[in-house]
């Protein structure tokens, strides 16, 4: 959009690289022109410019009195292409690899930041076992020994026919039809292995540049010409065990580099292919050998009950002892090591990364012909061990996320925030969503295809057919209308809350604008607007209750499942009449909810893949969930962040380092957080001319209440000491965006801008005659105190030095002409 106020006059060259924010904009809408050129970049991100623009550098008289605009686009690394709305799938994936980088921050606590790391890594581990699990629970026990075990079942599908156990033909015995059941399960794997993989060729795998970054990251002189020469602060520091597992074992803290950057800014911080590629090969063989170890139980029980030869029983031993063994060196390569951020690790552990997938997979193809030998007296009756499974894994869970509090607590303790989310409890409780999303999409796909597999009979209740998924599955569903009944209360107490706080701001609105003759419409809806707005300073609460809920009652579900032993239609049978009704009632819907949860969940994610619009409303999800690497879960969405901060980091390098000009990076809503990103990976002698303007900015709202190890107080005000000068603008009808609360310091002045006024007029004027729409998070160009606020930060950056001859066209950076 057009500048509302006049661009600054003197300085000389200047450029203006705007960062459009969450659900992406079009180079034409960033540029508020129809006619825009990619400079540089490919189809998945560029900078744009307009075609009037592409010659700036050749030409800087003609921009003497405004700055050149400049517009990255990064929204196709979130929702270019219809296989994306697949992530989806992912989800609870995603959701553990946040918990991973919302822990507090403890620079004197490095044993408990690994030990932090390893935990979340353990439940990510564990989310992997549980899908693949869900996967044997469909194809292995629901599908090939109940459904084809059962003479009405197969006799209802044709395609189940030549597994009938009725037709005695050779794929009928129970161990061969769950060998061929099998691959359904490591297919999956296979899936996720590729994905994971093609995605880290094209993310992790992209080294980010070092060309101009050729100043060590120390503390500038007293005499530096920025006039700073403060010496780092403390609470800037990147926390010293914050992912170093890769050090020595024994090295000192005294003997580690010295860091003077914050995490953000390291070397390696963006660079995560190493530890993918490691979590990558540990989490494709848990995935084989949770397959292999439902293959190799079901015939070791059936083999140690009838007594075969001998062959047949110490074969299964040993592929037994061998799923132990891989299923330990997988734990040992999750908790062994963690991020390596303080240098740019380039080292690939190619041994590891093959033999223990393979090795995995090969004990996989030993234990389907072992299940394959003929046993024409083994018959399939009742379940295969689903509830052992499913139980021991939500015990798990539960044990790791309880032991991930505390350690957060003992952290939280070290260094407290007043704002931190849940007092150091965030990573802990979106892990216990992950594992909640994990349960609920297992469980779903279970008790879908049991629904269809039994017909119109309810699974477990014995009333038709007798297919049905493990107790503890419909234990877990059961409580889903209980968990839905006890979010009333908080839902009923915001909605009062925030019609309270629409009233009480009545008041304020009127005198903020200073209106003569209020309208109560126009009054109440801006109010109004403010209260919603701030109910986003609700979530943590909102998810600590949600978070506790589920843990107390997936510990229920289990007790339930294990002490009733069957579904709770069935447990409660004797009991007073309204209590039976009611635990018959909480099961029907809660079958109901799940199944068609994952119904809507997969026909949300058809739907985005053919609907650009729908994927686009996804990837807005992606922007916010995917900006950090891949620290947890190397199955989750790949970090977006990993390809555009390195983008913008090299384009604000080459172009100030080739053009002398002054720099002014501007960033929308999640642009603003890269931009801040980007910053911190410069170098000092680009950050001196480098001014960082955010408006609609959740770098504090949320990232520094979530993420406070990397967002916090600490690293925002060391933030503002680096960059030359920065302003933040924000409204407050705005629910994502706020202020940064980073305070003036010596000579630099408070990083927020007083809070702009939304409609930027209350009723008509001459200058408005029309009633001004309340923009909210939106539209930050429109408001006349952008423009003004750019210009000043302009003026305040050291004028543009002479331009160095012949390098105009040194490189595609410095004229911003694409070669191709």
């Amino acid at each position: 959009m057009s500048p509302a106020t006049p661009s600054p006059k003197h300085g000389g060259a200047a450029l203006e690289l705007l960062v459009h924010g969450v659900g992406g904009a079009t180079p034409q809408d960033m540029l508020d022109d129809p006619r825009t050129v990619r400079v540089t970049g490919d189809a998945t991100a560029a900078m744009y410019r307009r075609c009037d623009d592409l010659d700036a550098e050749d030409h800087p008289e003609r921009y003497a009195e405004r700055p050149v605009p400049e517009a990255y686009c990064w929204s196709n690394l979130t929702s270019g292409n219809g296989a994306r709305a697949l992530w989806l799938l992912l989800l609870p994936f995603m959701v553990a690899n946040l918990a991973h980088w919302m822990r507090p921050p403890a620079p004197d606590r490095p044993g408990l930041v690994r030990l932090y790391g390893v935990l979340v890594r353990l439940v990510a581990l564990t989310l992997t076992v549980l899908l693949t699990a869900a996967a044997c629970e469909v194809a292995l026990d629901l599908t090939a020994w109940q459904c084809a075990g059962d003479a009405a079942c197969a006799q209802d599908r044709s395609w189940l026919g030549f597994l009938s156990a009725e037709r005695g033909g050779w794929w009928s015995q129970p161990g061969r039809r769950l060998a061929l059941a099998a691959v359904v399960p490591a297919a999956l794997v296979g899936l996720l292995w590729y994905l994971s993989n093609r995605t880290w060729s094209a993310y992790e795998a992209q080294r980010p540049p070092t060309a101009y970054d050729d100043t060590p990251p120390l503390a500038e002189p007293a005499g530096s010409p920025s006039g700073r020469g403060e010496p780092a602060d403390p609470a800037t520091d990147a926390d010293p065990g914050a992912e170093a597992d890769d050090e020595p074992a024994g090295t000192p803290e005294s003997a580690l580099p010295t860091e003077l950057r914050p995490a953000l800014g390291r070397r390696g911080f963006w660079y995560g292919r190493r530890l993918v590629a490691r979590l990558r090969a540990a989490h494709t063989a848990a995935g084989f050998l949770t397959v292999a170890a439902a293959l190799t139980g079901a015939t070791g029980r059936h083999d140690r009950a009838t007594a075969p030869d001998a062959l047949h029983t110490d074969f299964g031993w040993g592929l037994q002892a061998a799923v132990v063994v891989l299923a330990a060196v997988v734990l040992w390569v999750v908790c062994r090591r963690g991020r390596s951020e303080r240098r740019l690790d380039l080292r690939l552990e190619r041994a590891l990364v093959a033999w223990l997938p393979c090795a995995s997979l090969l004990l996989l193809a030993l234990a389907v012909p072992h299940a394959c030998w003929s046993r024409p007296e083994w018959r399939s009756a009742g379940t295969l061990p689903g509830d052992t499974t499913f139980g021991a894994l939500t015990l798990v869970q539960g044990g790791l996320v309880v032991a991930l509090g505390a350690v957060a607590l003992l952290l939280h303790r070290r260094r407290p925030e007043s704002r931190t989310a849940l007092h150091g409890l965030g990573g802990p409780a979106v892990a216990m969503l992950a594992c909640a999303l994990g349960g609920v999409m297992s469980g779903g796909v279970a008790q879908r295809v049991a629904d269809w597999l039994d017909g119109s009979a309810t699974p477990g209740m014995g009333d038709g057919s007798p297919i049905g998924p493990p107790v503890l599955l419909s234990w877990q569903a059961s409580v889903i209308p209980v968990l839905l009944v006890m979010l009333l209360a908080p839902a009923a107490l915001l909605a009062v809350r925030t019609a309270r706080a629409a009233r009480r701001l009545g008041p304020v609105v009127e005198a903020a604008y200073a209106t003569v003759t209020p309208d109560p419409v126009r009054t109440g809806r801006i109010a109004a607007t403010r209260a919603r707005a701030g109910l986003t300073d609700f979530a943590p609460p909102l998810v600590g209750i949600v978070s506790g809920a589920t843990l107390f009652l997936g510990a229920a579900s289990v007790a339930g499942a294990w002490i009733g032993g069957a579904v709770p239609g069935r447990a409660f049978e004797g009991a007073h009449p309204a209590i039976a009704s009611a635990a018959d009632t909480a099961q029907s819907l809660g079958s109901w909810m799940i199944g068609f949860g994952f119904i809507l969940f997969v026909t949300w994610g058809r739907r985005a893949y053919k609907d650009a619009s729908a994927r686009r409303t996804i990837g807005i999800l992606w922007d916010v969930g995917t900006f950090w690497p891949r620290a947890a879960h190397p199955f989750a969405p790949p970090c977006y962040a990993e390809r555009a901060v390195p983008d913008l980091t090299w384009r604000m390098s080459s172009w100030t380092r080739h053009t002398g000009g002054r720099l002014v990076i501007s960033g929308h809503s999640q642009g603003s957080v890269l931009a801040a990103a980007a910053v911190w990976q410069l170098p000092p002698a680009t950050r001196k001319r480098v001014a960082l303007l955010t408006y609609g900015s959740p770098l504090e709202r949320l990232y520094g209440r979530w993420f406070p190890a990397y967002f916090g107080p600490g690293p925002l005000r060391g933030l503002h000491r680096t960059v030359h000068c920065w302003s933040n603008l924000h409204r407050a009808t705005d629910p994502i965006g706020g202020p940064v609360r980073v305070p003036a310091e010596g000579d630099r002045p408070a990083v927020d801008r007083p809070v702009l006024l939304d409609p930027v007029e209350y009723g008509r004027t001459p200058a408005h005659p029309l009633p001004e729409p309340i923009l909210g998070h939106s539209d930050y160009q429109a408001d006349p105190v952008f423009a003004a606020e750019r210009a000043a930060l302009l003026d305040r950056l050291p004028p543009a030095l002479p331009r160095q001859r012949g390098t105009a066209r040194t490189d595609q950076g410095s004229s911003g002409r694409s070669s191709g």
